[in-house]
């Protein structure tokens, strides 16, 4: 007999996140809310760093590419999740490989962006008679290719693995988007081998990353200690706190989602991590690494200035 191919199944359905109409309703003003915040705080974030040249540091240039990275996994997840609830969730075969390999891609950038973000921690409080040596323009970029780069490569790989694959039914993807382990679920064919290549990258870039951002902090701290000064503590404390909380939430989420199809499937609970690392994290980004900052936060003022006297100046052209 034949084998079967995998355009057997050409269309797969995205199961709803709830099937009660009411609890759905809140969920969609929940989950728009979030995609408004998303996109309009790291848009924000990116336009307040591009127009402020006392912003232009290495640190702020790594903002601005996490900025970019959470506007595009929002892009890409947040809108079928709204559709979801609100009607017949259906996502072409094409699109789910597409949706899978572009979510990877901005998933694995991410994880390695934040080591990149604490090694350049590490430099500014730990070694800051040489941070401008060490973290030149020329080293950022370096990085943020390598980063980019990395992620979109290790996307590809996982992203081909599924195309000799089989899917000869069932079509419903037990989840709120195309996720490499939820799609593996549904395959007529061994999966063996995605399952180790998806653990083994897992386990680099988010286990390695993971010990190489404890490292770093580590080391920042005993530095922070080290400060004489009260208020030099409080302010170094500060910046990195907020860090560590979006990197703890970021990598143990997707530890935990990676690696939960080896130990068997939670169903919903498996949906409410991955709301926290597409949608949550995302939406609170520009809030942790801004509302303590008050640098960025002139900055922004001045930008919403500018452009308070742009559209005045609008206005009255407009009406004369």
């Amino acid at each position: 007999m034949a084998p079967v191919n995998q355009s057997v199944v050409t269309m797969f359905i995205l199961q709803r996140f709830v099937d009660d109409p009411r609890v759905q309703d809140v969920l969609f003003c929940l989950f728009f809310a979030l995609f408004v915040a998303a996109i309009a705080g790291n848009g924000l974030i990116i336009a307040t760093i591009h127009s402020s040249p006392n912003l232009h540091t290495p640190m702020y240039f790594f903002l601005v590419n996490l900025a970019l990275m959470d506007v595009i996994c929002t892009v890409t997840v947040l809108p079928k999740v709204l559709q979801s609830l609100v009607a017949e969730n259906s996502i072409s075969y094409g699109g789910c490989l597409t949706q899978m390999f572009v979510f990877s891609w901005v998933l694995g950038s991410e994880l390695l962006l934040f080591s990149a973000m604490a090694y350049d921690r590490y430099l500014a409080i730990c070694r800051p008679l040489h941070y401008g040596t060490l973290m030149s323009g020329r080293v950022c970029v370096a990085l943020a290719t390598f980063v980019w780069f990395t992620g979109a490569f290790n996307s590809l790989v996982l992203t081909c693995l599924m195309l000799p694959l089989s899917f000869c039914g069932p079509n419903l993807i037990t989840h709120f988007f195309c996720e490499i382990p939820s799609v593996l679920i549904l395959s007529c064919s061994p999966t063996f081998i995605n399952d180790i290549m998806t653990v083994i990258a897992d386990m680099f870039l988010t286990g390695l990353n993971f010990l190489l951002t404890m490292t770093s902090y580590g080391f920042i701290i005993s530095s922070i200690l080290r400060i004489r000064s009260a208020e030099g503590k409080k302010r170094a404390f500060s910046t990195c706190s907020a860090h560590l909380v979006v990197v703890t939430l970021y990598y143990s989420t997707v530890l935990y989602t990676y690696v939960r199809p080896a130990l068997g499937t939670a169903g919903f609970l498996d949906k409410l991590i991955a709301v926290l690392y597409t949608t949550v994290t995302p939406s609170l980004n520009p809030l942790i690494y801004t509302l303590r900052n008050k640098e960025f936060k002139t900055s922004f003022k001045k930008l919403i200035s500018l452009l308070r006297t742009l559209s005045l100046e609008m206005n009255s052209k407009s009406n004369g």
